[in-house]
C-alpha cells in the first residue's frame, strides 16, 4: 500500500504541475492565434482522448512525467496555404517569446497562488524553540540557549523550522555573519546574536542547516509505544503490535523513542532482546533489524511508527493574514524560493554544492507520498516548491527547454532573423547531452538513497 501511495502521489503531482505549465503555453497560444493540434498531459500510449470545436486534440497519456502541447507550424510538416497565418512559425517574434515563456511563467504563478492560499486560510506551525545547543557549535559561540525561539533571521519574520532551515541553506559556502533574533518564552525580550559562518562545516547529504549550526529543535518526549507496526517488517516478523510500550532492550532501560531507535539504528542486522509491557503483562521479544544503507553508513530498521503526541499549545503558532496581505507576503516567499532554487544552482556550477543534491523522480515520488501523507498543508508546500524548481528548470538557457528556445528567440530579436538551422541543431545536441546527463546523476542519486 505504500507504494501505491507513494506511485498516487507522484502522478496526481506531476499531472497537475504539467498541466498547469502546459495550460500556460496553451492558453498564450490560442490568444495569439496560433492553431493547437494536441494538449497532452504524459507521453506514450494515450488512455483518454477527446477533440473541442477548435479541432484541438486532449490527451491524458500513459507515461505521467511531462507533457507537450503540439502546435500548427511550418518546420515541423507541411500547412495547408489558408491555416499559414495560424502557423507557430509565422507568428511575430515577440508573441513567441510570449508563448515559450507563459508555461515557466504560469508555474511560478502557481506557487505564487498556493502561497496566497495558505496563508489567507491559516497555518499552524511549531514554534522554532531550541531543544538543546552542541558544545563548541555555531550556535553556542553566538551565545543562543535551551528554550529560546528564534525570532529573525537576516530581518526575515521566521515561524517555523523549516523558514529558519531555508532561510539558513542561502548561506551555505558563504564565511560572514548571519545575524537574528531570539527570546526565552514568549513573555521575554528580543535579543540579537551573530552566527559566524566563517568557520561553519555544512555536509547536505548528511546534515540540515540547524543540526550544522548545532540546534537541536524542541520536541516533546515521545514515550517508547509503538504506534503503527510494517507488516513485511522485522517488528511485524517478530511479533511486536500496535501499543507495546518497549521499557528495555538487551537489558538497558529504554523510556523515550528516541533511545529506541537510536539502539535499533546502530545494530543492523543483530538479534535485541526487547522488554515489553502489553496489557498489563511483561514479555519478552527478540528483534533482528533489518539493514539499509544511509549517507552515514548502514543502519538498522525494524519498520515501526511511535504513537503521535500533541504538541503543548504555547509551542504552536497560528499564521495567517488578510486577503490583500497576503499577496505582497506570497510574492515575497515565492521570490524567496526562486532565489534560493537559483543560489543552488550557481553553488553547483562552483563547486559548493555537491551534486548529489540533484534528485529525480524516485526522490520526488517519496517526498510526495510522504507530504501527502502529512495532510493538505504539506502538500500543497511541496506542490509550490515543485512548481517553483519546474519554472526555473525550464528558464535556463538549454537548448530542448523552454529558456533555449527563449535564447534563440531573444539573439533573433536582436539580430532581426532567426538563427540558423545548423547552430540549432549544434545547440540540440549539446542540450540533449546535458538533460540527460543530469536525469542520469539524478536517478542514479535517488537508487543510491533507497
Amino acid at each position: 500500500m505504500d507504494i501505491i501511495n507513494t506511485v498516487l502521489a507522484l502522478i496526481v503531482t506531476l499531472g497537475i504541475l504539467v498541466t498547469i505549465h502546459e495550460y500556460g503555453h496553451f492558453w498564450v497560444a490560442r490568444r495569439c492565434g496560433v492553431k493547437v493540434l494536441r494538449f497532452s498531459v504524459g507521453f506514450g500510449k494515450p488512455l483518454v482522448c477527446w477533440r473541442d470545436r477548435r479541432d484541438t486534440e486532449y490527451v491524458i497519456a500513459m507515461i505521467p512525467l511531462g507533457g507537450y502541447v503540439s502546435m500548427l507550424d511550418e518546420r515541423e510538416a507541411e500547412v495547408e496555404p489558408e491555416l499559414q497565418d495560424q502557423a507557430f512559425n509565422r507568428k511575430p517574434v515577440l508573441q513567441r517569446i510570449a508563448i515559450v515563456a507563459a508555461g515557466p511563467v504560469v508555474n511560478l504563478l502557481f506557487a505564487v497562488v498556493v502561497y496566497w492560499a495558505m496563508l489567507v486560510s491559516g497555518v499552524e506551525k511549531v514554534a522554532p524553540v531550541i531543544g538543546s545547543i552542541a558544545a563548541g557549535s555555531v550556535a553556542e559561540r553566538a551565545g543562543l540557549q535551551h528554550g529560546d525561539e528564534i525570532l529573525t533571521v537576516a530581518g526575515r519574520k521566521t515561524h517555523s523550522w523549516d523558514e529558519i532551515n531555508l532561510a539558513m541553506a542561502t548561506y551555505i559556502g558563504e564565511s560572514i555573519s548571519v545575524p537574528l533574533t531570539a527570546r526565552k518564552g514568549q513573555s521575554g525580550q528580543p535579543q540579537g546574536y551573530q552566527l559566524s559562518l566563517t568557520d561553519w562545516h555544512f555536509n547536505p547529504e548528511t546534515q540540515s542547516p540547524l543540526s550544522a549550526l548545532g540546534i537541536q529543535p524542541y520536541r516533546p518526549v515521545h514515550p517508547a509505544v509503538i504506534g503503527q507496526v510494517v507488516e513485511t517488517g522485522a517488528a511485524a516478523r517478530a511479533g511486536l503490535l500496535a501499543g507495546d510500550r518497549v521499557v528495555a532492550i538487551d537489558n538497558q532501560p529504554v523510556t523515550e523513542w528516541g533511545q529506541l531507535v537510536d539502539i535499533i539504528r546502530e545494530n543492523p542486522g543483530r538479534a535485541l532482546e526487547l522488554e515489553l509491557q502489553r496489557e498489563g503483562q511483561r514479555l519478552s521479544i527478540t528483534v533482528t533489524p533489518d539493514e539499509k544503507s544511509e549517507a552515514e553508513g548502514v543502519v538498522g530498521y525494524v519498520g515501526a511508527g511511535v504513537v503521535p503526541v500533541k504538541w503543548p499549545p504555547e509551542m504552536l503558532r497560528q499564521v495567517r493574514y488578510g486577503v490583500f496581505e497576503s499577496i505582497g507576503r506570497a510574492f515575497s516567499q515565492t521570490w524567496q524560493m526562486i532565489s534560493l532554487t537559483l543560489d543552488s544552482i550557481w553553488k553547483m556550477l562552483e563547486g559548493v554544492l555537491s551534486v548529489k543534491n540533484l534528485s529525480g523522480p524516485i526522490t520526488i515520488a517519496k517526498v510526495a507520498g510522504a507530504s501527502a501523507a502529512s495532510g493538505v498543508e504539506a502538500f500543497a508546500g511541496f506542490l509550490a516548491y515543485l512548481s517553483i524548481s519546474l519554472g526555473i528548470l525550464n528558464l535556463l538557457p538549454i537548448p530542448m527547454l523552454d529558456g533555449g528556445h527563449l535564447l534563440y528567440y531573444s539573439v533573433e530579436l536582436l539580430r532581426g532573423r532567426p538563427v540558423s538551422e545548423k547552430v540549432q541543431m549544434i545547440g540540440l545536441r549539446i542540450g540533449m547531452a546535458v538533460l540527460f546527463s543530469l536525469m542520469g546523476v539524478a536517478i542514479f542519486n535517488d537508487l543510491m538513497r533507497l
